[in-house]
């Protein structure tokens, strides 16, 4: 999907998998938010509705890092968008001569048809990425506090309902590989006689 974009999508989406940003913090950046020279992305804001405020929570103002590979996409967008000066939004609009982001649902819906055209009917929006760095970072074998860290959760429960639920899904999936072995090796269902009762049905054998 990520092939089938536009740079500027292809930006905010690797942007929002590696960081698990909001929308609203993303859309609020300017360039000179993001430090290249410490990998690090500071901040701010958030935008929503167009309107500039303060961000979710205080765990949210902390400084976001920034890998190689990341700072690679927002450099390329920046050689490319007319507006890379310091106190530019990373993701200006050119409808309004760069006085403000994009709106958000805009970009969602150009994402959404990207992945469309692949065959991907399932809904996406921002937070889908977000979703997903939580799981890649729990399925990686991360502990709680380094999730909450990226994820800039304000309370550790929220972090754990996420690992908990994340777990279960992971120890579904290993328990399936070992049935997947079994039916490689032939194995196959028993399928006892029953006896019928007027309260229900219970095999012969325990």
């Amino acid at each position: 999907m990520l092939e089938a974009l536009s740079l500027r999508e292809y930006t905010l989406v690797v942007l929002d998998i590696g960081t698990g940003l909001r929308i609203s913090e993303m859309l609020g950046l300017k360039w000179n938010d993001i430090d290249f020279a410490n990998g690090r992305i500071d901040v701010r804001r958030k935008i929503y509705q167009q309107r500039v405020g303060e961000c979710k929570n205080e765990a949210s103002k902390k400084p976001v890092p920034m890998d190689g590979f990341l700072a690679d996409a927002l450099l390329q967008w920046r050689r490319q968008t007319p507006y890379a000066a310091s106190e530019d939004w990373v993701f200006a609009s050119a409808v309004v001569g760069g006085k403000q982001p994009y709106w958000p649902e805009r970009l969602r819906k150009l994402v959404q048809e990207a992945a469309t055209k692949l065959g991907i009917h399932k809904r996406i929006g921002w937070h889908t990425f977000r979703r997903m760095l939580s799981s890649l970072l729990i399925k990686n074998g991360n502990d709680v506090k380094t999730v909450q860290e990226i994820l800039r959760h304000a309370s550790v429960r929220i972090t754990l309902e996420i690992y908990a639920q994340a777990m279960d899904e992971t120890k579904l999936q290993a328990q399936g590989q070992v049935y997947r072995m079994l039916r490689e090796a032939g194995a196959k269902p028993l399928l006892l006689p029953s006896v019928t009762t007027r309260e229900s049905t219970f095999p012969l054998s325990d």
